[in-house]
């Protein structure tokens, strides 16, 4: 007599016994899975979406599909299985097991690579799992007992007539009864009534044109799967160099498991029509942390106007896990250089078809210095490779050897070549400060002038070189009449200054713009 307490109980705590062979509901599968391949579309966010924030939900119970993240993990998975199957000609049934729980049925494709010619005459998605509330269903009108966990000896037997709203009702030989569900344990005698799965599960009717065995392929999307890219900054003790070591985080809450099976990740934006928002279909993910970590990376291709990264070994992806799995071998010496940025005016300040003359408008304020490293995606800076988005952590040894984390940001995909800039946080020793010493303007003469002082101060026992960006934010047409010392002109409507500030000392830079419309 097999004991369900442990089934997912979300109303209501006590116990089932069921008298009957519960696995007889669900028929023997057609064969084992003989390979596997998974491809994972990620279209998670590193800033907002974070695999063990998703973990903690899970154990204290959250949504199994997501809470907090709109109802759904941001991703998705194509699933291929190939298995060899003994058919006979004309009709048959198959049942496939061990599919994910969030599977989409409107994906699901169907292929005898051994006979082309089968046919599919209809398909199946079953996914009506064995619950207590399934149970009770199917139970209506047949014969239970009852007994009160406080009191086993007041044992109630009868005909099961509802059990809703935390109630069994329940016809006795002296009448209707009302039990409250809680604290109660309930035996369901009989044999289990047919129609109730165990496990979801893909069921075919096929015409099959030969006899003999057959390899069948099936392919599905299922909800549930994503991926981020993790990557691991060690600076060197003068900030030129740097150690990655990239990885990739998975997440499956598929419902399923996937073992030694071939791992493909999908880099970049692919669009896709969003459906309805699936429904968890009583999955109950319990988060597990795994490293499967190895020094042979991810090998990277084109894939239309993606890059795909296939792993040449096999993997299991565990069942309601996060795990990490290495993108490729890591890197021990990528050049870098550490920048400090004082942003005088904010960027977004700014005209919007009209020019800006409002005196109390100025933009200014900002005292903080802001720290940056930036590196060449190229060879010759050890790099040289398609980069998938990800949040890059950045890490720094102490005096003592120690590794302390000095601050991180996120990388956006970026293509061979390219540059990547992190802001890693905000300069202690180094500091800004911006003052406007005249403001004028002449709306006759369609003109308007703006002086500011900019004093950068260093307490570091070292020179510092600081780029002062400045942006032009009052209208399009502008000149620099007046400068203590050069600027570059960065865009239509920026400026940056490279400012050296002396150890110990500060450094004053003054400008002056005139506006004219």
């Amino acid at each position: 007599m097999p004991h369900l307490e442990s089934l997912p109980l979300p109303l209501v705590r006590h116990h089932i016994l069921v008298a009957g062979a519960l696995g007889a509901a669900d028929p023997a599968p057609n064969t084992a899975p003989s390979s596997v391949s998974v491809t994972i579309y990620s279209s998670a966010d590193p800033r907002g979406f974070d695999p063990q924030v998703f973990i903690a939900q899970q154990r204290m119970g959250g949504d199994s599909m997501g809470i907090g993240y709109g109802g759904q993990i941001p991703g998705f998975g194509v699933i291929r299985e190939t298995r060899e199957l003994t058919l006979q000609k004309g009709i048959n049934s198959l049942s496939f097991t061990d599919v994910a729980a969030f599977i989409d049925p409107t994906t699901v494709g169907f292929s005898d690579l051994t006979h082309p010619a089968t046919s599919v005459m209809e398909q199946n998605f079953e996914f009506d799992l064995v619950s207590p509330s399934k149970l009770y269903e199917k139970y209506i009108g047949r014969q239970v007992r009852l007994i009160p966990q406080q009191k086993p000896e007041t044992m109630i037997g009868g005909t099961l007539l509802s059990a809703t709203q935390g109630q069994f009702v329940v016809q006795t030989r002296e009448g209707v009864v009302v039990v409250p569900a809680t604290d109660t344990r309930i035996e369901l005698l009989g044999e289990l009534p047919g129609g109730l799965r165990t496990k979801p599960t893909l069921v075919w009717r096929v015409n099959a044109d030969a006899d003999g065995a057959h390899t069948i392929r099936t392919t599905y999307q299922t909800a549930g799967m994503t991926w981020r890219a993790d990557y691991n900054l060690v600076l060197n003790a003068t900030d030129t160099a740097a150690g990655l070591t990239p990885w990739v985080t998975l997440m499956n809450v598929s419902g399923a498991a996937f073992e030694n099976a071939q791992l493909r990740l999908v880099a970049g934006d692919v669009q896709r029509v969003q459906a309805p928002e699936m429904m968890a279909r009583g999955l109950r993910a319990a988060a597990a942390e795994a490293d499967a970590g190895g020094e042979q990376g991810f090998e990277e291709e084109r894939l239309f106007e993606y890059h795909l990264y296939t792993l040449p070994r096999p993997i299991t992806i565990s069942r309601n896990a996060s795990q990490q799995v290495a993108l490729f071998p890591p890197i021990a010496n990528v050049a870098i250089t550490k920048e400090l940025v004082f942003n005088g005016a904010p960027q977004f300040w700014g005209y919007e078809g009209d020019r800006l003359t409002d005196e109390n408008i100025d933009g200014g304020g900002n005292k903080k210095v802001g720290v940056f490293v930036s590196m060449k995606n190229d060879e010759a800076s050890g790099l040289g490779m398609p980069l998938p988005k990800g949040r890059v952590r950045v890490y720094k040894a102490a005096a003592d050897g120690a590794m302390e984390f000095v601050g991180e940001d996120v990388v956006d995909h970026t293509p061979k070549n390219e540059a990547i800039r992190l802001k890693l946080g905000d300069a202690f020793d180094v500091t800004g400060e911006r003052v406007r010493t005249n403001f004028r303007v002449n709306n006759r003469g369609k003109e308007l002038t703006e002086s500011f002082r900019i004093v950068l101060k260093n307490a570091k026992n070292e020179p510092q070189k600081v780029e002062v960006r400045e942006y032009l934010y009052r209208w399009s047409n502008w000149e620099i009449t007046e400068k203590s010392q050069e600027f570059r002109k960065t865009s239509a409507r920026a400026i940056a200054f490279d400012v050296d500030v002396p150890a110990e000392g500060s450094k004053t830079v003054e400008f002056t713009v005139r506006y004219t419309w």
